[in-house]
């Protein structure tokens, strides 16, 4: 029974009620509670409480009038929230104000007033506006992780606290297409990120070759806006070999790269890179099998164009300030969500050559047009696949 038909029955018997004497009262309100599904004191307090007082207590919704009128806030908050991979709200708040000139330039100009309370609207609010569009996904999970344990003692484990107050100390890693099955061959994603701005670059590769993997590392340094200092990596074979070990050695003096290595079996330690893997990665490819060897170019095509420039321009972060355990439990404290473009340029690291470049890129730029984009290779990319 709906709450309008209960109240319509409450309003029919009432009267009854009211006239009844003790054993009619008991009958009346044994048929009340069955038909309504009330609590027996509950069934009592609304059959002899004034009409008024209950009316209020039917009609009126707890807490303030709510401000945002869904039907004009709704649309451009959720075509932002899926044009940001589903963005949690904390960093879809920040996310917004980039987004919304683009949206009115996509798809026409907001209103004044709905623009102002976008603008103005809370995490929390956007969590429960956007409640319904929500999509919870499972996945089917491998590693692809096998260590090499020629070289362990060649590449020393990073035990020193990098200086992550300026740009150029990255974490690597690999991510395997592979479906449900390790077996034969398929591509590989290297993701390389930034400690301090989050600034990501990724690339395909075919198996796990050591010359393809130096081949991609030497493209994205070429592509970094900073100079790379310092290189941390898991244990996996395919970062652990000679080829790496020679083309960072191999270097003047001056532009020495740490080359260091996390502890076994401790994921942690490249936390960083380990959480770019599903926002940079999955959320793009998902957990298919590529085993179409002519994947490769047109995933890098995707990777070193539209996805770089989205998310590293477009798709702010947040970076763990503190950590503190009290008893059993532990507080996180966050900064204020930024993208890497934006930190690089408040960063003092960074020459104003180097700043002005990023801003002239910046400039010329249009996420929505980028997303359509990414949409657009990503037809091809899959459509190649099925072809296998």
């Amino acid at each position: 029974m709906g709450h309008k038909e209960r109240r319509a029955y409450l309003d029919e018997i009432r009267s009854r009620y009211r006239k009844a004497h003790k054993l009619l009262k008991a009958k009346i309100l044994d048929e009340f509670c069955n038909v309504c599904d009330y609590h027996r004191k509950h069934a009592i307090r609304l059959l002899g409480a004034p009409f008024r007082r209950i009316k209020a207590k039917l009609l009126k919704k707890r807490g303030s009038k709510s401000i945002y009128n869904k039907g004009i806030i709704i649309e451009p908050l959720t075509k932002i929230w899926l044009a940001t991979n589903q963005m949690c709200s904390k960093k879809l708040k920040v996310a917004l104000a980039l987004w919304l000139p683009f949206y009115e330039a996509e798809y026409g100009k907001i209103p004044d007033e709905a623009k102002a309370k976008l603008l103005a609207i809370s995490p929390a609010t956007i969590d429960r506006l956007l409640k319904p569009s929500k999509i919870k996904y499972k996945h089917k999970r491998l590693c692809g992780t096998k260590p090499g344990s020629l070289l362990k003692n060649q590449i020393p484990i990073r035990t020193d606290n990098w200086d992550i107050k300026r740009p150029g100390f990255c974490e690597a890693d690999t991510v395997a297409h592979c479906g449900n099955s390790l077996s034969g061959d398929f591509v590989w994603s290297l993701t390389l990120t930034d400690i301090f701005s989050a600034w990501t670059e990724n690339r395909a590769i075919w198996g796990k070759g050591s010359g393809d993997v130096v081949d991609k590392i030497k493209d994205i340094e070429t592509k970094l806006p900073f100079e790379l200092l310092g290189f941390d990596c898991d244990n996996g074979s395919e970062l652990l070999n000679y080829n790496l070990i020679r083309y960072f050695s191999d270097r003047p003096k001056a532009r020495m790269i740490q080359f260091t290595r996390s502890r076994p079996y401790h994921k942690d330690d490249n936390a960083h890179v380990e959480q770019k893997n599903w926002t940079h990665v999955r959320q793009l490819f998902g957990y298919d099998r590529f085993s179409n060897k002519a994947l490769v170019p047109l995933m890098n095509d995707a990777y070193s164009n539209e996805c770089s420039l989205l998310h590293n321009y477009f798709c702010p972060t947040m970076k763990l300030v503190t950590k503190e355990r009290i008893n059993s439990k532990y507080y996180k404290k966050y900064d204020f969500p930024q993208t890497p473009y934006h930190r690089l340029l408040a960063c003092e690291h960074i020459t104003d050559e180097a700043k002005q470049k990023l801003t002239k890129i910046y400039n010329t730029l249009n996420p929505f047009t980028l997303r359509k984009r990414i949409e657009n290779k990503l037809r091809v990319i899959y459509k190649t696949n099925n072809l296998t």
